[in-house]
């Protein structure tokens, strides 16, 4: 009796996904005669009918959902003994420290982190979360090898010379932060004319760390608190004390009790570009971890 195969298994469990041959056929790269021989082999290694045909596409029988449940463990499987066998060859292996002011540090950073330790499990990232005026410092001093600043309307004028840039485009902008109470809670936009009147949690400036401030080009706008955290700012968010500047990349990050609310500023609003920063000598793994942040980024829509 023939064998069962992987090849065998795929087109098994992508017809039943998509109900038809056709269909399973595209996804996969093949021309439907040939998801029609694969299903032909499967059926006499099993010795019975895998899917039967109906007015609306194809089912999978009893024998077949069986094969289908267990196939989908089989993959499975193979596709982790895979990714441990990649580990053991992988090259890029070592530590890699990246570092990233605390709004980055809540969502973006760890994503990143999470899909280059996916492709490469031989690395052993070392986060740091610091002010950008301080991992500028750590990367030329080659402590820090990945940084995560962001630039733009009343933010210092950083200093990168002797050091590259990758922006990082996200298609989500600077919105606020606000209680689930809130009357912007359940909107889907506000606009900037719509914030003058309410109270902001801003933070703190020291030194030369950015700090957020309230929507720009308000005037007179009521300052609730200045803190300088972020766990704090979005407690008294939470709290219905005010509402508070959070870029979009940051948004998955809310607690619960605040939500976000994008600002839509026809006039262009606050311009603030996002960067993956390194040292010009970087190496193969802080090249990945940019690379990780730029699709990321990219996902926040």
């Amino acid at each position: 009796m023939a064998d069962l195969t992987l090849t065998g298994l795929r087109v098994v469990v992508e017809v039943a996904r998509t109900g038809s041959f056709s269909a399973a056929a595209h996804q996969l790269g093949y021309t439907q005669s040939a998801v029609s021989r694969q299903i032909a082999a499967s059926e006499r290694a099993t010795g019975t009918a895998l899917f039967e045909r109906h007015a609306r596409g194809i089912r999978p029988t009893t024998a077949g959902e069986v094969l289908i449940r267990h196939a989908g463990r089989v993959l499975e499987s193979v596709s982790a003994a895979g990714q441990e066998l990649a580990g053991l060859r992988d090259r890029l292996a070592g530590r890699l420290t990246v570092g990233g002011f605390p709004a980055a540090s809540a969502v973006l950073l760890p994503r990143a982190s999470a899909r280059l330790l996916r492709a490469h499990p031989g690395l052993q990232i070392q986060l740091t979360e610091s002010a950008t005026p301080a991992q500028l410092q750590a990367l030329r001093r080659g402590r820090l090898e990945v940084a995560v600043a962001v630039t733009g309307d009343g933010l210092p004028d950083y200093d990168f010379s002797a050091l590259r840039r990758t922006e990082l485009r996200s298609g989500r902008g600077l919105g606020v932060a606000v209680a689930e109470a809130h009357p912007f809670a359940g909107r889907t936009w506000v606009e900037p004319a719509e914030l003058a009147e309410q109270p902001w949690i801003v933070g703190v400036r020291v030194g030369d760390h950015p700090e957020f401030g309230t929507w720009p080009g308000l005037a007179d706008a009521k300052i609730a608190f200045a803190v300088r955290t972020w766990p704090t700012r979005l407690g008294l968010v939470a709290a219905g004390l005010g509402i508070s500047m959070v870029p979009g990349f940051a948004a998955g990050a809310l607690p619960s009790g605040v939500r976000w609310i994008p600002v839509r500023d026809e006039n262009g609003g606050s311009r603030h570009a996002l960067w993956a920063v390194t040292g010009e000598g970087s190496g193969p793994a802080a090249a990945a971890m940019v690379r990780a942040l730029e699709v990321e980024a990219a996902s926040m829509t």
